[in-house]
């Protein structure tokens, strides 16, 4: 709404779009196929079947990213795990198949190495206290958008309105169900890091081999997250 040469206001509307209900254009559709064709077998390979409903929608976790978590805790013999807060990737049916496309689908980026490395208690909260500041500062300014960092091995209670450095606490290592030690150092697996000379495996290799080695895949509700505020 421009008036006067002033911008008086401004409205939007979200146009939905469904893809089975929209024919697609052919032209279009030939070449994403043409592109496709060279790879089709190795996207389409059946790496394992979830019984799960494998999603990622929440602020905090994901059963999507509660998969990819263990699958770092184990494939890289951690104690805690973390992974981005992101929401993009579809969503898995119970009963379903799992492809390689479906791996690649939730973990595809360009920085995807899967590091491992030593980190003290102190550290992790931190970070979790640095990535909360990010989503829940009271100033918009300050907000940087995504979601929290996803954390497997490990729980913890936030408030999203106390100030920087008072957000998180009760930091709880679930194997043991012992609190964390700030000045313990503890192994921890993740991805999606800036760093340069980050090393590791990349993530998508390190899911499919947890998948293909566990066969069929489950994922338990993970109430480990005790948001308090919202």
């Amino acid at each position: 709404d421009v008036r006067d040469g002033r911008m008086m206001g401004f409205k939007h509307k979200l146009i939905p779009i469904f893809s089975d209900v929209i024919t697609p254009d052919a032209q279009v559709a030939a070449l994403i196929d043409e592109q496709r064709a060279p790879y089709i077998n190795e996207l389409t390979e059946v790496i394992g079947q979830s019984e799960s409903l494998l999603y990622r929608r929440g602020n905090f976790n994901g059963s999507w990213d509660d998969l990819i978590c263990q699958a770092l805790i184990e494939e890289r013999e951690a104690d805690i795990s973390m992974s981005p807060g992101v929401r993009w990737g579809p969503s898995i049916l119970p009963g379903q198949d799992i492809t390689r496309e479906d791996i690649w689908n939730v973990t595809s980026m360009t920085y995807g190495k899967a590091y491992r490395t030593e980190m003290t208690g102190e550290f992790i909260h931190v970070i979790l206290e640095d990535v909360a500041d990010n989503l829940f500062n009271v100033d918009p300014y300050y907000q940087q958008g995504g979601d929290m960092v996803r954390i497997g091995g490990m729980g913890y209670r936030i408030d999203i309105n106390q100030p920087q450095g008072s957000r998180i606490s009760e930091l709880t290592l679930l194997k043991t169900g012992e609190r964390i030690d700030p000045a313990k150092n503890y192994v921890v697996a993740g991805w999606a890091s800036v760093n340069e000379g980050t090393e590791g495996p990349q993530i998508w290799d390190v899911v499919e081999d947890y998948i293909r080695k566990q066969g069929t895949v489950s994922v338990a509700p993970n109430n480990s997250v005790k948001v308090v505020g919202a």
